[in-house]
């Protein structure tokens, strides 16, 4: 497995060892000890799915302390573009968002700590996974809305299909 940090501290793309033949193909794609050894030393708490039509944005979303969540997402099948925003208000990174392609045929991961707000654009029809670091929470979830123009982010899709709760979230500048 590859572990590659990005320049916004915190997050780390990874990427596993593939192991192919005539029979199909192996990886692990979760070993504690070799996540902790660098830099994910996290207990998960929850996995979560969802299956996405092409064109769905879900998110921006993330849990406010003391229920804030890292998670380690990917897909099962198909492909997303995954968005993170920094919320972390003593980052040098705040209001910083990046963007990564997240494909079922690479079987790459992202770690995004607690203190990001988090989304995806399904890019195909998807099986999008994570494992969470803390259990959902009525009461701790936010958001912000897909098209925060303070944000602008470029979510690569022509006409998302945004559900009616997301489309109600805040703004940036209002979290």
């Amino acid at each position: 497995m590859q572990f590659k940090p990005h320049q916004i501290q915190g997050l780390i793309e990874c990427v596993p060892t593939k192991f192919e033949d005539e029979r199909g193909l192996f990886y692990e794609s979760y070993n504690q000890k070799l996540f902790a050894a660098n830099g994910i030393p996290h207990d998960f708490m929850q996995d979560n799915y969802s299956w996405s039509k092409k064109g769905v944005i879900r998110g921006l979303h993330f849990q406010y302390e003391p229920h804030a969540q890292g998670k380690l997402v990917r897909c099962m099948t198909g492909k997303v573009l995954d968005v993170v925003v920094d919320i972390r208000k003593d980052s040098p990174t705040f209001g910083q968002h990046a963007k990564f392609i997240l494909d079922s045929s690479v079987g790459n991961m992202l770690f995004v700590p607690a203190g990001f707000a988090h989304g995806f654009a399904a890019l195909e029809e998807t099986i999008f996974v994570y494992k969470c670091t803390d259990y959902w929470n009525k009461g701790s979830e936010s958001g912000i809305i897909y098209n925060d123009t303070t944000l602008n982010i470029d979510w690569e899709i022509q006409s998302p299909i945004v559900s009616a709760k997301d489309l109600l979230l805040p703004n940036f500048l209002e979290i």
